[in-house]
């Protein structure tokens, strides 16, 4: 059931002699790395395990052939763990930072390894997870998510790490500039779904910290209690802003029966197993749990929706470039395409749950 590592993708090895004489000058108690197995999930930042006499250890570093800076920061990321270090209990130890992109080609960071399950797609054909388990674990994750929203962003110092006034308008007016560089096929549902957002963005409410990522594939859950979150994974892209704009993020990624029928990509985040909270189900609660009125849910479920998009179509430029070799983005048009159509169905709808 723990999530394990596997052997390193091809074009995306480490060099193993170079990284042992950096963590054994700079980390304090490295000795000699004895091997380096890659953990396969995710489509982002790239994730190690090292093997070393004294532990596990875990590696990121960003994607080979990536430019953008501000979402593969590594040091950005690891000042973030830093400060939530002592302040919320769910997270990796952060441990060492490099910068010297002699050492691997690339920043990077090392973090204590947190053994645990990760729901990835398929895991549903592994284990047991009935109807009141994952009922349990839907309702964690909601109630984990209003708890990071409550950290008080200035006593932590994590307001240093962005600027909540006028997020919502950068973000909106961002992610639509990063569709349109990145955009290598006309999708007529983006294009409206980032007309209507430029029109309709509500103000910013209280700000709060930010994961940006937040789903079930980023939760590592206790073994013998999988209702209970040992801790909160990537956070590659956390920043201070408007809470419900992560929400709206989350409840893109919060695939519902009939959608992941349809959608591989959408079918990996177990959210659609019986027994999930629907996601106005999610609303609901995380508005109790937040104490934060979520007053209009379907602006910031499109808002998720066209994110989400935009990521998927950011990976996809970067393998049509040849940036990289992984055969799983070779048909990441057609995810674009089904968010896109997402988001369109909800305009029409105008409801966020039961698209289908």
């Amino acid at each position: 059931m723990l999530d394990q590592a596997a052997n390193i993708r091809q074009g995306e090895e480490l060099d193993q002699g170079k990284l042992s004489e950096y963590l054994h000058q700079h980390g304090e108690g490295f000795e000699e790395i004895e091997a380096i197995r890659q953990f396969p999930g995710g489509y982002s930042n790239l994730t190690y395990l090292l093997q070393t006499a004294q532990g596990e250890f875990v590696l990121r570093r960003p994607p080979f052939g990536a430019n953008i800076k501000t979402a593969h920061d590594m040091g950005r990321e690891f000042r973030v763990l830093s400060a939530l270090e002592g302040i919320y209990d769910k997270i990796p130890r952060p441990i060492l930072y490099c910068g010297d992109e002699a050492v691997i080609g690339a920043p990077f960071y090392i973090m204590e390894r947190v053994k645990g399950v990760i729901l990835r797609g398929g895991m549903q054909k592994k284990i047991s997870l009935e109807p009141e388990l994952m009922r349990a674990i839907s309702e964690a994750a909601v109630d984990n998510l209003a708890a990071l929203h409550r950290i008080d962003i200035k006593a932590s110092g994590l307001i240093e790490i962005g600027k909540p006034e006028g997020y919502t308008g950068r973000q909106v007016e961002g992610w639509i500039k990063r569709y349109y560089q990145a955009e290598t096929d006309t999708i007529e549902s983006m294009d409206e779904l980032a007309e209507w957002m430029k029109k309709n963005q509500p103000g910013d409410g209280p700000g709060g910290l930010i994961h940006n990522d937040y789903k079930y594939d980023n939760l590592v859950l206790q073994a013998d209690e999988l209702s209970r979150i040992r801790a909160v994974l990537d956070w590659e892209m956390a920043t201070v802003g408007d809470p419900l704009m992560d929400l709206g993020a989350s409840l893109a990624y919060w695939t519902e029966a009939k959608e992941a029928q349809l959608m591989p990509l959408a079918a990996a985040n177990l959210s659609w197993l019986p027994g999930n909270l629907t996601r106005m189900e999610v609303v609901e609660r995380y508005a109790a749990q937040s104490g934060r009125e979520v007053s209009n849910p379907l602006f910031y479920y499109i808002y998720g929706a066209f994110k989400i998009g935009v990521i998927v179509q950011q990976i996809y430029a970067r393998y049509q470039k040849g940036h990289t070799r992984d055969e799983r983005f070779a048909n990441l048009i057609e995810a674009v395409r089904f968010f896109g159509q997402l988001g369109r169905r909800a305009l029409d709808k105008g409801r966020i749950s039961g698209l289908f």
